[in-house]
């Protein structure tokens, strides 16, 4: 597996040390107030490895939060917690992106002082969340003010994570959470300048990246898209793809660090994108650095690689099963498989 191994020049200050990336995963192991735990460090460090680590999502403001244990970027509490991360993945010589995370309409009320959350429109994820067994609540349409707010909040919080440290940022677009509900019909019903046409839906996520661009620099934001419906009851259309083929060829103009496909299967072939699978649409409408990720094995993470499919390889689960993945698969030893009994466990 020579190309997976070799180092990648992800942009003019970034050389991975090679081209897997661990993906992000939600661990809720943060305090109360979202600040890192202790035990977030070493689960970070041990993993600095990987060519790039991508943090689990992580909250622009008290107002983004859907589930409870998740760490923040917003307070300098925050700041200074996540900075002992960071500095323990930079003593190994690693590289790591914070996600920066607004869960929109994938919360409750419970979490916003009995106020419901905000999304592109009043609708409701007919969905759990996560452990907690409660519904997600129906959601109040974000007024313009919302909305200029929210995209100050995610300028800050990019500032915030350039501050503890972090090499970049990625803006979670992806799965079901804010920014896609705005880039998604069945999610995005308004028929002011951020609704209707590709144009408009794309306007929120566009301006999200412009102002965190202009905070701390194009070639330090990456983006996570799905395209099609696939998680927290996004349910797409042949019309989406439309706004995704807008939006994909605005950020082909900003050069950006990477775009990510947020997929947990990448062998699906949706009919919603011309039955292609997520990346390959991605593919086909964004020329820079692009990272895969869904279920992939190395050996054919490898082969797509070589016939520039992809840039990049984002793993998940077996970077949580093992802290030393790398070192297996350079080594060719086994890896431990992954049991969803380990998200209970403590971090290692």
């Amino acid at each position: 597996m020579k190309s997976l191994f070799s180092p990648y020049r992800l942009t003019s200050k970034i050389v991975m040390k090679n081209r897997i990336v661990m993906a992000p995963m939600t661990r809720r192991r943060a305090l109360q107030d979202h600040s890192p735990s202790n035990e977030m460090i070493g689960y970070y460090a041990r993993r600095s490895d990987a060519g790039l680590i991508i943090t689990e999502g992580t909250i622009i403001s008290q107002d983004a939060i859907g589930y409870g244990n998740v760490p923040g970027i917003f307070t300098n509490d925050h700041i200074n917690g996540w900075r002992r991360i960071t500095e323990a993945v930079h003593d190994d010589d690693g590289c790591i992106f914070m996600q920066l995370w607004h869960c929109g309409r994938i919360s409750h009320r419970s979490f916003h002082n009995d106020n419901p959350p905000f999304s592109a429109s009043p609708t409701t994820a007919n969905i759990t969340l996560g452990s907690t067994n409660l519904l997600c609540s129906q959601a109040k349409e974000a007024s313009k003010q919302d909305i200029a707010n929210i995209i100050s909040d995610f300028a800050f919080a990019a500032e915030n994570a350039i501050k503890a440290g972090f090499d970049g940022v990625e803006i979670h677009g992806a799965n079901g959470y804010l920014i896609d509900q705005f880039l998604h019909h069945c999610t995005n019903q308004r028929t002011d300048e951020f609704g209707l046409t590709p144009e408009n839906m794309a306007r929120f996520p566009l301006q999200v990246i412009h102002a965190c661009g202009e905070a701390i620099g194009y070639d330090k934001i990456g983006i996570r898209l799905s395209p099609a419906g696939h998680m927290n009851d996004i349910i797409a259309n042949d019309k989406d793809k439309l706004v995704f083929e807008y939006f994909l060829n605005a950020l082909r103009l900003l050069h950006l660090a990477y775009v990510h496909t947020g997929n947990f299967d990448d062998a699906i072939q949706f009919p919603e994108l011309n039955n292609a699978s997520m990346t390959e649409f991605l593919r086909t409408y964004y020329d820079g650095n692009l990272i895969a990720s869904g279920g992939y094995a190395f050996e054919k993470a490898e082969k797509c690689i070589v016939e520039n499919k992809f840039d990049l390889i984002a793993i998940g689960r077996p970077f949580i099963a093992n802290d030393n993945l790398i070192a297996l698969i350079k080594n060719s030893q086994e890896i431990k498989p992954y049991h969803s009994s380990i998200l209970s466990q403590p971090l290692y």
